[in-house]
């Protein structure tokens, strides 16, 4: 259909092609709304998933060879906060800008003795560490017996001999502000996945 004003001509367009515009239109924005909306969500699951990682269930990786054969090079692990460490616990904790990874061996006022021979007493009982292949005295600055500091954790690497842990003054004894969190579950490898 064709109109003239004063001579010009113009083109009136077709229901059809009105019908078409507006369909058109709206899927346009729909479109955008949904991606809109699926931002919105990514961004918001992935700040969740950040806030939980760092504040509840931090997730590690083990660099190094101080905490085999229980914990291998490149083994990632979740922990949890915690502030209620047992011996023989397994807890990271900051040092020198870094995390270490070691067994909890005695808590603050508790009496810890190392011999020659690698055995490891704690208030005069001598220690059942099955985890352990190979026990050795390691790099030991410290006069034993050693009474763990109040506030303090003692800890220990599980492959002794090359592990540079509490028996060295140079790391010394973990205070609980240190402490990341206590190792609970392994999520890599998969062939070793679960508890260790």
């Amino acid at each position: 259909m064709i109109r003239r004003e004063k001579d010009k001509k113009v083109e009136v367009p077709t229901v059809e092609e009105l019908q078409k515009e507006l369909q058109r239109e709206r899927y346009r924005e729909r479109y955008g709304r949904t991606l809109r909306s699926t931002i919105y969500v990514l961004i918001t699951v992935a700040a969740v998933a950040v806030l939980v990682a760092t504040f509840f269930l931090p997730v590690l990786q083990i660099y190094g060879s101080s905490m085999s054969p229980t914990l291998n090079d490149g083994d990632i692990l979740v922990s949890v906060k915690s502030s209620d460490f047992e011996r023989q616990d397994i807890v990271a904790f900051y040092y020198n800008n870094k995390i270490l990874v070691k067994r909890v061996i005695a808590r603050s006022g508790e009496w810890v003795a190392i011999d020659e021979a690698g055995n490891v007493t704690v208030n005069g009982e001598v220690l059942e560490e099955p985890y352990l292949i190979d026990r050795a005295l390691g790099e030991c600055d410290l006069e034993m017996p050693y009474q763990v500091p109040e506030g303090k954790l003692f800890v220990m690497g599980d492959h002794r001999s090359v592990s540079v842990d509490s028996r060295s003054s140079a790391v010394g004894c973990v205070s609980e502000e240190q402490i990341v969190g206590k190792l609970v579950f392994r999520i890599w490898p998969l062939s070793a996945i679960g508890d260790f």
